[in-house]
């Protein structure tokens, strides 16, 4: 989640992004002739109508619409299918049987059509509203914002989210003992998990104060190999690395000492199994004691997210040049999909990979949903 998207794709997938646009013809380049729509339009009869439709609404979902997408990206992907830059098994073949000349009509045949019709749609529920909803039975343990006030019990408030969800998925695995509340876990989808994960990650962590027992001064020394992982004085910077600072001191005890026995991760292990129960006491108080930050901005993290996609993908960016696809009004589904391939390093675009690197399903749907439901332009 953190920072959990955007830009997106197009053509049974015909969607990606590539901010530049292409270098200006030098003096000697001999311009392309200019585009048969018509013979576009005959291809898509024969090819293309089964699932992007013969006015360019996909006929399911998954399936991107290609109605008056931008010409120039709509160009640069058929020619990245027939190099077989893109792995769609269809588009391939289709492509490769394809002349240059044929590739420009396609794309200004659907270029020219004019937007699939905008039907409203209610917002979606954000993930981090969904989150509250869900945390409210964890209220009576954890408290409503996270911050435990029983000893022994974790604090979930500025957790790292995707360790939460790691965390969620060892109790339902059985590989961490089990308490009473975990038998809501099973009932929880992976979305409502990271909706979960993601509220909690942005609320405060309160200070606390120094245990009954351990001397945080003397496990400060103590902590030195464990900051690689769970960084400096136990704030992580890592999604999937717990953070320990602000943590209740019991509950540390308890989790430190348990990679002795239960937890499996040996890297802990063998750095646990040298330490004394004073040693781990004193370093739990250490970090106990340590002001710690949300991980997360959940409250605003969609709005956020939309507002940096639209820096490319806004329709005020009109320059037909541009190899970049147009996503607003676009088909949710194939969204999604477009985002998780970006996400996964499966869809080739080093900047979009980056960018969506963070961010979880039920972020991606959210943003997918944002631009689904705006009218396209």
């Amino acid at each position: 989640m953190r920072r959990y998207i955007l830009a997106f794709a197009i053509s049974a997938a015909l969607i990606g992004c590539d901010s530049k646009e292409p270098p200006a013809p030098g003096p000697s380049a001999a311009k392309p002739a200019a585009a048969d729509v018509a013979a576009g339009k005959s291809w898509v009869e024969r090819e293309c109508k089964g699932c992007h439709g013969l006015d360019g609404k996909s006929i399911a979902p998954g399936i991107p619409h290609l109605a008056a997408q931008r010409e120039a990206y709509l160009l640069s992907s058929l020619q990245a299918y027939k190099e077989g830059k893109r792995t769609h098994a269809a588009l391939k073949d289709l492509a490769k049987r394809m002349t240059d000349a044929d590739l420009r009509n396609l794309a200004a045949y659907f270029a020219g059509l004019p937007p699939v019709t905008y039907v409203a749609a209610p917002p979606a529920v954000l993930p981090y509203d969904r989150g509250k909803t869900l945390a409210a039975p964890c209220a009576k343990c954890h408290s409503e914002d996270g911050n435990s006030r029983i000893p022994g019990i974790p604090n979930l408030a500025g957790q790292q989210p995707n360790y939460f969800v790691l965390a969620i998925q060892e109790y339902l695995h059985k590989d961490r003992q089990q308490a009473p509340m975990h038998a809501m876990l099973p009932r929880l989808s992976k979305q409502d998990m990271e909706s979960l994960a993601l509220y909690f990650a942005s609320q405060t962590p309160v200070e606390r104060a120094a245990p009954a027992a351990g001397n945080p001064a003397t496990g400060e020394p103590l902590t030195a190999v464990c900051g690689g992982c769970h960084g400096s004085h136990g704030v992580s910077s890592d999604t999937a690395t717990p953070s320990l600072a602000a943590q209740d001191a019991q509950y540390l005890v308890n989790a430190i000492k348990s990679y002795r026995t239960t937890r499996k991760r040996e890297s802990m292990r063998i750095y646990v199994t040298g330490l004394s129960d004073k040693d781990i006491e004193n370093i739990a108080a250490f970090y106990a004691t340590q002001k710690s930050r949300p991980a997360e901005k959940g409250q605003t993290i969609v709005q956020d997210l939309t507002d940096k996609c639209n820096r490319c993908h806004s329709p005020e960016t009109e320059n037909p040049a541009l190899v970049i696809p147009r996503i607003r009004g676009q088909d949710k589904d194939y969204l999604i999909m477009a985002l998780r391939a970006y996400r996964d390093d499966r869809r080739e675009s080093s900047t979009m990979h980056k960018m969506s690197l963070p961010y979880s399903d039920a972020v991606i749907e959210s943003v997918a949903s944002f631009y689904a439901t705006q009218p396209a332009k």
